[in-house]
């Protein structure tokens, strides 16, 4: 027998064992199986949350699907006005008593807690959030149940990962799979979840975490499949496009789109705006904005809840062009009102429904040009819900395969990319971000400045100062009081601290207990800062292209 041969065994050896002892350092396998129990656990929770707006809505609709148009058919008026009144007293109250940041979650949360390095999401504020959430849908409010359930998806990753000794790096992993499982179990669509994880939660792509996430997003769609069914969001005819002429309608239909996102958007954040002008106690501002959505309802019931209902019958050229562009316009303002009134709830059911109008209303007006070069009306209704969609939330990837499991249908390709890509773009022009990333900088988080500001920010004094002996004597700052006082705080950012460091001049500072600061408890070099900043710019470096 050849020598190489006798050899084998070794040199196989020799070739795998880093590999196998990579593996185990990172300890993977652990993190698979962590994803698999967060999938069947946030499947489980999809679940009761759709049930739990199902039973919120029968109590005055007697009806708990998703066809809220017809259920509304034999109901009074007073009945359909006074519905999202009683529920915003209801999560009003929620609100007031418990839950600490007097407003419920949503996706541009999980979103902050993956620039704070993974930070964990309240398991208590989330179960509540989501609980407000059910109410508000149930009752009538308009907005979506997808954003409230992928913020609770991530609660419980981050639960169920803190059970497990786990390495650091899978922390944002395990966040992007509770969100990957949200979308895959809310929307029947497991391949639109695995996307959204990586183009809205990690922000990149990276094959460490490519398994546990679709462990976590297939074990999310099993749960959901075997309790509504393998069946698509909406069933629509099996539509094609009449001719290859009819792009440049596409493209035009995908600048249409980009206007109506942009519109949208600006009526989320200009209603929130003047909303927080309103003296108004956080009790009764879901009781006024359910009001005004009752009001709204009266005329156009089509605007309350989800608004699956509605969505499909655009899809299935059963609405007229007045009425399409009506209902664009009457959910606008009920979904503005909704998110402005702090009733719980997303945006992502409202853009594809404003795109399902918008698109709808164009291909009437394209067929009656040119009836015979131009598609179905439902046809353009699909195109016209991923590009308003894509724009909206900034994520044109996920946001078309949703349309595609959302529909069933993949025929339409080319023309939904288009689509998408001309409404994406011109909204990126003119707003220079998506809504999320809007939302997330009111609040003082910038993605647009690079990964070395989310460094700078989300990393404290305390993960690099030098703390004190623990029997040492207390240390105090003498002449704290002084202007000339120099020191750092251990909440104080990396971003802070590196500044303190250049305008003193000096390369070592005494850190302070933040809630005493005469109380010295350790210190803090300018060396150290800079060693940290580097490390943490290697590491999420390495997170997003390792292999």
């Amino acid at each position: 027998m050849p020598e190489i041969f006798k050899n084998l065994p070794s040199l196989i050896y020799k070739w795998i064992e880093p590999n196998l002892s990579s593996f185990n350092a990172d300890k993977q396998f652990s993190v698979w199986f962590s994803a698999l129990l967060i999938g069947s656990a946030v499947s489980i929770a999809a679940i009761l949350f759709r049930e739990a707006i199902g039973l919120v809505q029968w109590t005055w609709l007697y009806d708990r699907s998703e066809n809220i148009i017809t259920a509304t058919i034999d109901t009074a008026w007073y009945v359909i006005l006074f519905a999202p009144v009683i529920g915003g007293a209801i999560v009003g109250w929620i609100l007031t008593n418990y839950h600490p940041l007097r407003r419920t979650g949503g996706i541009p949360d999980v979103m902050e807690a993956r620039t704070m390095d993974g930070r964990d999401i309240d398991m208590k504020s989330a179960l509540v959030s989501a609980g407000a959430t059910a109410v508000s849908l149930g009752s009538g409010a308009s907005a979506g149940r997808e954003g409230p359930m992928v913020h609770l998806g991530a609660a419980i990753a981050t639960y169920i990962a803190n059970c497990f000794n786990l390495p650091h790096w899978s922390k944002n992993t395990l966040l992007a799979s509770g969100a990957a499982a949200a979308v895959s179990a809310s929307f029947n669509a497991p391949i639109a979840g695995v996307l959204f994880a990586h183009e809205i939660v990690l922000g990149h792509y990276s094959r460490r975490s490519f398994v546990p996430i679709v462990i976590a997003a297939v074990s999310g769609t099993i749960f959901s499949r075997l309790w509504f069914g393998n069946i698509a969001a909406f069933e629509i005819p099996d539509y094609q496009i009449t001719s290859y002429w009819e792009f440049p309608a596409f493209a035009i239909l995908g600048l249409v789109c980009a206007l109506v996102s942009i519109i949208f958007q600006f009526a989320l954040v200009g209603t929130d705006y003047v909303a927080r002008t309103v003296n108004i106690s956080l009790f009764w501002r879901p009781v006024a904005g359910g009001f005004l959505i009752g009001i709204i309802a009266i005329f156009f019931p089509e605007i309350l809840g989800v608004g699956y209902e509605a969505t499909d019958m655009a899809l299935k050229n059963q609405l007229g062009l007045q009425l399409l562009i009506a209902l664009l316009v009457a959910k606008t303002a009920a979904t503005a009102i909704t998110l402005a009134s702090r009733f719980g709830g997303g945006v992502f059911s409202p853009a594809l429904y404003l795109g399902a109008m918008t698109g709808g209303a164009f291909g009437l007006v394209a067929s009656s040009v040119f009836p015979e070069l131009s598609s179905s009306q439902g046809l353009y209704a699909i195109l016209g819900m991923g590009a308003v969609a894509a724009a909206v939330i900034g994520a044109p990837f996920s946001t078309t395969m949703i349309v595609f499991e959302l529909t069933g249908g993949y025929t339409l390709t080319i023309a939904l990319l288009l689509a998408v890509s001309i409404a994406t773009g011109i909204n990126q022009a003119i707003h220079g971000h998506s809504l999320f990333e809007w939302q997330l900088e009111m609040r003082g988080l910038f993605f647009r400045d690079g990964p070395h500001k989310y460094v700078m920010r989300s990393n404290k004094v305390k993960d690099f100062m030098t703390g004190l002996e623990q029997d040492a004597d207390p240390v105090y700052l003498s002449g704290h009081e002084d202007e000339e006082a120099v020191f750092l705080q251990e909440t104080d950012s990396l971003e802070a601290a590196l500044r303190m460091f250049d305008d003193s001049g000096l390369p070592d500072l005494p850190v302070v207990d933040s809630k005493r600061n005469n109380m010295i408890i350790g210190h803090a070099t300018q060396i150290n800062a800079l060693s940290h900043f580097n490390m943490a710019l290697v590491a999420a470096s390495e997170e997003e292209h390792r292999g």
